[in-house]
Formats: structure tokens, sequence, C-alpha cells
């Protein structure tokens, strides 16, 4: 097959066409017969009484880990049919995810079918796919995007709804249904293969774990696939515990960039908006590969039960006594759901939710007396763009579109007029000029660094073999990870065990848990232990960009380490 092939109205640059070969190692355990070995019965992350109600079927079931067997088990013998959809956000990797999948059904069940679903689970209820072959495949081997089959932020959760996904899975004569996607798309891919089991449909699903935001883990799932190239900084393996030399990432390259223009006019603040609404994991690997002056951990925002004025006094604080070492510039990372994690702005939000569901807004303005006067003068203290910000159309779940309201803008004014203060109370003489920046989704579709392409192929490989052997409601899992990949787990981890529940219009509502930052986590002590220091002086790293050869091309995450323990805290 040609080495320039792309993919049809795709172009292929020197640099992607170079990825297309490059050859991924494969766990051991995934080179050989394998059994499966099932753990002890699970539980679920919290209220397990109603998760059994939920999904009666599929809970308690084991987790499976796949173990070298003398020969091929009796079950895993035919062919199968396999559907596979990419659901929600695009991440690095998921080509490769579907390149696994493919790769094993060829090698150890030749002859099956994969099905690509287009468009998200809309393709599965609408049975739009298309029929993945080898020289289908091959253009988008190693490839960032998700354009091979395309994503989509559809559910699968009225009645009607799961009718169309049976009828397309009953048409297809499925066997499986592999559901790429974050912690709405497994719940969803968990909540599908309950409704499978009960009516006796033969298609298994199981998932796997996608998300840039680094919000789906779990002990047994150590990293969603993505974090890793959106946000990296890889490290030389001899210096990991001692310097960390400036090698590489998207957002960190980017985040670089700005802190060498800081440094290099003396005369700006750049406030930095970071993808993650529900959790702070970009914005802390960020800081941990790149030295900022000021980050903010939403996570610790919440648990000081931090106000704005809290924030911005903080932020300003730093900015005058950086002003009096002779520093009028600086770098400041913000997670993308800051507002979110501020007691009294959820407050406000959720009185906000509940007048917008109900009322008609008038221009007079005589809803705001609805508000709490707590409530009230914290709208009213807030710029007027971000005003109108908050009141904007919700998302599909009820949620104020956090991506569309303008943080970092908002704390840069607020922090102009705390400044004007303290200049004129003569506390502070320096210059303030803020610029702003939201790096967003040029992190989601970049070329998969070196760990996310095999990472992501071992589990579509994982994937492939959890239903080759009969099993349901898993979501694909590889552990083991800081050791070479040959030495790599490999098994799958019960939906239920992840899921929790929420109260929503009277009834419980399953979701998988999202993972927080710690603040009793390495990763975060780590940043904690050397804040203070980044403040006042410029430590700043420059990543540069994603490197797929030599030093440091095939390291983790700071992360990933911290957190299983290879770097010290």
């Amino acid at each position: 097959m040609s080495s320039n092939a792309a993919a049809p109205g795709r172009l292929a640059s020197e640099v992607q066409t170079s990825r297309l070969n490059h050859p991924l190692p494969l766990p051991s355990v995934l080179k050989s017969p394998f059994k499966i070995a099932d753990g002890p019965p699970s539980s679920a992350a919290g209220n397990p009484d109603e998760i059994a109600k939920l999904f009666p079927k599929l809970f308690g079931q084991p987790s499976a880990m796949l173990v070298p067997t003398g020969s091929v088990p009796s079950e895993m013998t035919g062919t199968l049919k396999v559907g596979v959809v990419l659901s929600g956000g695009q991440a690095p990797g998921g080509h490769n995810v579907i390149s696994g999948i493919f790769d094993y059904l060829q090698n150890r069940a030749k002859g099956s079918t994969v099905y690509g679903f287009k468009g998200g689970p809309a393709g599965i209820m609408k049975c739009k796919y298309v029929e993945l072959t080898p020289e289908f495949i091959y253009p988008y081997r190693n490839q960032g995007g998700f354009d091979m089959i395309c994503s989509g932020r559809d559910k699968i959760e009225t009645p009607e709804q799961f009718k169309q996904a049976e009828d397309t899975a009953k048409k297809l004569d499925l066997d499986g249904l592999v559901v790429i996607g974050g912690d709405d798309s497994n719940t969803n891919a968990c909540l599908l293969a309950e409704n499978f089991t009960q009516k006796n449909i033969k298609t298994r699903v199981i998932g796997c774990p996608k998300t840039i935001d680094g919000d789906l883990k779990s002990k047994e799932v150590p990293t969603s696939f993505g974090f890793d190239t959106a946000t990296r900084l890889k490290l030389y393996i001899g210096c990991i515990l001692a310097s960390f030399p400036p090698v590489l990432q998207i957002y960190s390259e980017m985040i670089g960039n700005v802190m060498t223009d800081a440094r290099s006019t003396g005369k700006y603040y750049h406030f930095v908006r970071l993808m993650g609404r529900a959790a702070s994991h970009i914005t802390l690997e960020c800081a941990l590969q790149t030295h900022p002056n000021i980050t903010i951990i939403g996570e610790e925002v919440a648990a000081k039960k931090q106000t704005l004025k809290t924030v911005t006094d903080y932020i300003t604080d730093v900015i005058c006594k950086r002003a009096e070492l002779g520093y009028n510039y600086g770098v400041i990372l913000i997670p993308e759901g800051l507002i979110d994690f501020i007691p009294e702005v959820q407050q406000l939000i959720a009185e906000l939710n509940e007048i917008l569901a109900h009322d008609v807004v008038d221009e007079g303005g005589l809803w705001k007396k609805k508000l709490r006067e707590q409530s009230q003068l914290l709208f009213e203290f807030l710029p007027q763009a971000i005003q109108e910000q908050l009141m904007l159309e919700r998302d599909p779940h009820g949620n104020v579109q956090v991506a569309k309201i303008e943080t970092e803008k908002m704390l840069i004014s607020m922090v102009e007029t705390e400044l004007e203060k303290r200049k004129l109370a003569g506390t502070y003489k320096g210059h303030f000029k803020g610029q702003s920046h939201f790096f967003g989704y040029e992190g989601r579709c970049g070329l998969p660094t070196n760990f996310d392409a095999t990472y992501c192929y071992a589990l579509g490989y994982a994937a492939g073999a959890l239903l080759h052997s009969r099993k349901t409601g898993l979501i694909s899992s590889v552990g083991n990870l800081c050791a070479p990949v040959e030495e790599w787990t490999v098994g799958g981890t019960a939906l239920t065990a992840l899921m929790d529940v929420e109260r929503r219009h009277g009834k419980f509502k399953p979701v998988i848990k999202k993972a927080m930052v710690e603040l009793e986590g390495a990763p975060f002590r780590k940043f904690a232990s050397m804040r203070d220091e980044w403040a006042l002086k410029n430590r700043y790293i420059s990543p540069g960009p994603i490197q797929f050869i030599g030093p440091g091309s095939d390291d983790l995450s700071r992360t990933l380490l911290l957190e299983l323990g290879v770097q010290a805290a």
C-alpha cells in the first residue's frame, strides 16, 4: 500500500505521512492465547443500592483481566460483527482505538466485520454506517481527529431511541458495539448494555475511556486517552526526578510561547483559560509542565469556599509583589469551569437556571428581583459581558455553557479595578496590561503522542478481546503504564463500578462519577510546593512542539507519573 495514501478529501503533510507506518507495540498478553480471569463482584462509586435498581442485570458483575493461556478458549471462536461509534468531543488517538478493534478481529477472528457508525450515536439510531476495510482505515492510523467516521453528542435515552438502537443492532446482526467516549458516553454505553441484556438481544457493549479533560479515570482505568497529547511535556527518563528539559505538547507549547512573549515584551499579563469544565486536571498538568506565575485550581477554590473577590485579591497580591521586583508581566492559568467551583457563583447560576427555566427574562430587569439579595449583588458586580454570557441558552443537560463565558476577561477587568484602588492608596506603583487567551479546541485533534497512539491501540485491541470473550457492560482498561508496553496489563472494568446517581426531575439518573483533582494527591501537592517560588521568580519552561522520536518521546505525563508514584511528590 502506498505510503502517501490519504483519506478522501484529506491531504497529508510529510509528518502525517511518516506517522502512518509508525509501529505500535502491543502488551505481551495480547500477542498470544489468553483467557479471562474474573475479579470479585463489583459495587459502585456511590449509592450502590440505587445503581443496583437501575442496572439489575449488570450490577455487581466482576471486572475482567486477560491472562496468558496455552490455547484459545472454546468460547473465543468464530467470526463477529461489531459496530464502533465515536461519541462526544474529539481526543487525539480515537482513530487508533478503531484500528486496534479492527486489527484484533482481523488477526484473532478472521472474517469478522466492523461497521463504523457515522456522526456519533445518531448514526446508531439512524443506522448510518460504513463497513470498515484495511484500505479505508489505513490513512487514519496514528492521525488526529475523529474524521474517519466523525462524532456527535446525541444520547440514546428515550424509549424511542432505545428502540431505534435495538432495530439497528438486529438489522446488522451485531455481536458487539464499542462506544468510544467520556463519562456521559460510557454511562450511555452501560444503559445500552443493560437494555440489550434485559431484552435478550445478543449485542454486547464495551466502552473505551476518552476525554482530554482527564476526569474519566479510576484505580483500574489510570487515564483517559487524549489527555497526554493535549497537555504533556515529555521528560527525559534519566532526569525524571530532577530537571524538566524543554521538550513538547499542544497546550503547554502554546503556554510556553506566551511565556516567552511575556518575558520578551516585559509589559503584559497573559490570562490563559484552559479546557476542563468539571475538573482542573488540564490546568494542573500544564502548570506542572510550564511553571506559570499563578495557577487557579477549581477544586481548591471550592474546598476553601473562596469568593470571586478572594480569587481576585490573590492574583492582585502576586501582581503587586512582582511589580516591586520590577516585573510588570506574567502568565496566569485558569480552568474553564472556574465559575462553577466558586460557591457564591454556583448559587447565582442555580437561581438563574430556575428563572430561565420558568420565566421570560424581561428587558426591564424585573426578573432580577427573583434573585436572592446576595445573588443580585454578585450579578450586578460582574462585568456586563459576563452577565450576558451567564444568561445564554443552557446546554442539553441544563448547564451553563462555561466555554462561552470569558472568565479570563472577567478576571482581567476585576484585577484592573482592584489595582486602580491600590494605586490610589499608594500600595501599587506598577503597570498592568492584561491579554486574554482561551486554549480550547486546539488541543483536541493534534497528532497523538507515541504514548496516546500506543495506549489507544491497546485499548481498541482490548475492546475486541472483551467482545470476543462475550463480555458486556465493561470499559476497556489498560494498566501498569509506567512499565514497558510489553508489561502493560489488559482487561475491562465494570461500568457500574464507576457510577453514582444524581437526582434530576424527581428521578435518580446514573452518572459516571467524575475524577476531580485530589488536593491530597501527589500532583497537586507537587504543584503547591512550588507555586510560591513560581509566583515571584520566572521559572518558565517552554516545552516546544510534539516530539515523535528521540529522548523523551515515549515518556508519560507529569500527572500520571506522580499518581503512579514514579516521581517524588
